[in-house]
């Protein structure tokens, strides 16, 4: 691995480790996480000399949030646990420690999928009371959510032990119940669904509101104990069991002597993951006698004398229940099967969600895997976030075959040569109608803002919209539509109709991306207005001519020019332009004087938006990205910088203010 590609690994890691332990919206799964870190451990093993000590091997991922209490500093440090994904390394490992110690026994415990939180008890009275409880964080500082942690069932508020003090470490989880419960909460009041328990937990947890906390459920397991008594704490396994007597949820463990015994508990907790009512990620095995777990260390991030075992991605067998055929904006057919765990007659259960769809792709996938309605066929989640098919179990009676003729306009379909493709050519087809102006009228596009899909579609259905032409002309039936109430009353109907003219004045990429050109987006728009200046140049563009613009191949350049081409297009491209919409750059002769230069725009600037500096600079050539790298060439600071300004200056990328661009412009 170069030195680039590794430091483009550390920015992808790092971007991972804040999406899942900051802003609990985990974009990758766990699997895929794990082996992005095993990449990087294995370039720092082979180049020492890159490692730094905010490399995300040697960092714990979180940072003390704010939401639910003020930052503690961890009275001991709350590390993960290294990870180890094949049995011959739990052997290797376990051989490892009885070399040392012949004697030793390990605890091989559930690796729980949720938040972990620390438990301070005090002694008060014949009792210890709980005084506070603290989330990870960064390892070493975490929040207070003391008032949340005391709503928790499971959560002891005071403890019939004969100690001065304790101090306990667990994980807060939520039950697949009561996940459940809350979706079906959510989904019936039209709101937002959660993704998954650990998620919801991990928000839930941090909640400023206590009742809210109290209402959803929250559990937790504890596993394992920071500080007390040495003689308490010298035996884990017989801690965790002293903790039981006294009344506190511990997470279900074996003790285990052996390499062997030790694979027979992992396997026997991998068994019985999908019975659990909670989700797990792996098994922990640590070294039981606690004394003797700081002679193996794993790192500094790491506790010592623990190894996490992760197993392999979950499979479920699933029963096709029906075979949704839907068409997008472009005509394209989609198919998505709908599907149930023949066990239990509800959704799939798969790494910790529940699943009732996955995609088809398109007929060929459809005839390949054999899939028809009363087929079962194994599940799995591609780097388990995706839903896939992964081979059929049981074959169908019958296997499906798309429809002849267009679900939603009737029209015949047809298959594109050499493609898999099975497109709905009718331009008048409702259902592209609604797809198609609902672009137009997106933020990549003309911005609308108001002219949603809903509204769209409630303007189609009554006849107002045909073409994204048409929308120009609402403003005739101004009095028709506020009698009716289809927009609203006077009010939002006129500051629909506002924005409605406001959109005139845009650029003319925005209307070009907004045309719904295939293969031709918000990039390739502003590419193609830099190069031809106008709508009337690109119509009167060759195929050749197209293809020497920057990106653009032989089949954009023929869906671009068969757009322009079509007679009912150029109709409605003359009624825009007589609308009076911007159809060529207001000031051709900007220059290109930021080509090649990258830019990072951070911080609050004084004199206008971020978005307009970007703006500024992609009008002038330049490229505009979201994270500082070796690649780029200029950050753009205002005030309140943060981290993308100390990396620009660790880095050596040059750091300009508003003034200093505009400098730039004005040489």
């Amino acid at each position: 691995m170069t030195k680039d590609k590794y430091t483009e690994l550390v920015k992808e890691i790092d971007y991972h480790m804040n999406r899942y332990y900051n802003e609990d919206a985990p974009e990758i799964s766990d699997y895929e996480y794990d082996q992005l870190m095993l990449q990087l451990k294995a370039a720092e093993a082979e180049h020492p000399e890159w490692i730094t000590p905010d490399s995300p091997t040697q960092k714990i991922g979180g940072t003390a949030k704010r939401e639910a209490g003020v930052k503690v500093e961890h009275h001991v440090p709350m590390l993960s646990i290294e990870d180890v994904f094949t049995k011959e390394d739990v052997v290797a490992w376990v051989h490892k420690v009885h070399a040392v110690h012949p004697d030793a026994k390990f605890s091989v415990e559930q690796k729980i999928d949720g938040l972990s939180m620390s438990l301070r008890y005090r002694k008060n009275g014949d009792a210890l009371q709980l005084e506070l409880a603290e989330t990870r964080g960064d390892g070493l500082i975490g929040e207070d959510v003391t008032a949340n942690a005391m709503v928790i069932p499971d959560v002891q508020k005071q403890l019939n032990l004969p100690f001065d003090y304790l101090e306990l470490r667990g994980e807060v989880y939520m039950s697949h119940e009561d996940f459940e419960h809350y979706n079906e909460t959510q989904e019936k009041a039209g709101k937002k669904l959660a993704a998954n328990p650990r998620n919801l937990a991990a928000g839930t947890l941090r909640q400023l509101d206590s009742k809210i906390t109290a209402e959803r459920g929250l559990r937790m397991f504890i596993f394992n104990v920071q500080d007390g008594p040495l003689d308490f704490m010298s035996q884990h396994g017989e801690a965790l069991k002293q903790l039981e007597e006294a009344g506190v949820p511990t997470v279900p463990y074996r003790i285990c002597s052996t390499a062997e015994e030790v694979c027979d508990a992992i396997d026997e907790i991998g068994e019985m993951r999908g019975e659990l009512d909670y989700d797990i990620d792996g098994a922990v095995v640590k070294i039981d006698h606690t004394q003797w777990r700081d002679e193996f260390e794993a790192g500094s991030k790491y506790s010592s004398g623990h190894i996490a075992y992760k197993y392999p991605p979950e499979e479920k067998v699933i029963e096709i229940d029906r075979i949704i055929v839907d068409v997008g904006r472009t005509g394209k057919l989609t198919f998505t099967g709908e599907f149930h765990d023949p066990n239990t007659g509800k959704p799939a259960r798969l790494c910790g969600t529940s699943v009732s769809r996955a995609t088809l792709h398109n007929q060929d996938y459809i005839r390949e895997m054999q899939i028809g309605v009363g087929g079962h066929y194994k599940l799995f989640k591609s780097g388990e976030i995706i839903p896939k098919l992964n081979g059929c179990v049981k074959t169908p009676k019958e296997i499906f075959e798309a429809p002849k003729v267009c679900p939603v306009c009737g029209e015949p379909l047809i298959r594109e040569e050499d493609t898999a493709d099975i497109r709905c050519v009718n331009p008048s087809c409702p259902a592209q109608t609604v797809r198609t102006i609902s672009y137009f009228t997106s933020r990549d596009a003309m911005n609308i803002m108001g002219l949603g899909e809903t509204l769209v579609e409630a303007l189609v259905s009554n006849g107002y919209l045909k073409t994204y032409a048409d929308i120009y002309d609402l403003k005739n039936y101004r009095d028709e539509l506020v009698d009716k109430g289809i927009i609203g009353k006077d009010k939002n109907t006129d500051k629909l109709l506002g924005e409605i003219e406001k959109s005139k004045e845009n650029a003319p990429e925005r209307l070009l991306t907004g045309l719904g050109i295939r293969n031709v987006g918000k990039t390739t728009a502003k590419t193609m207005i830099r190069h031809f200046h106008s709508f009337d140049a690109i119509t009167s563009a060759s195929l050749s001519d197209l293809m020497r613009v920057d990106d653009i191949g032989e089949i954009s350049a023929k869906a671009i020019y068969d757009f322009f081409h079509e007679k009912q297009n150029q109709e409605i491209i003359d009624r825009l332009r007589n609308a009076g919409l911007t159809m060529e750059e207001v000031d051709a002769s900007i220059d290109d004087r930021f080509a090649g230069k990258t830019f990072v725009i951070t911080g609050t600037l004084t004199n206008m938006k971020r978005q307009e500096a970007a703006a500024l600079i992609e009008n002038h050539g330049g490229k505009v990205t979201g994270s500082v790298s070796k690649k780029t060439d200029y950050l753009l600071a205002g005030e309140n910088a943060g981290s993308k300004l100390t990396k620009a200056n660790d880095l050596g990328v040059a750091v300009i203010t508003e003034d200093d661009l505009q400098t730039m412009l004005e040489s």
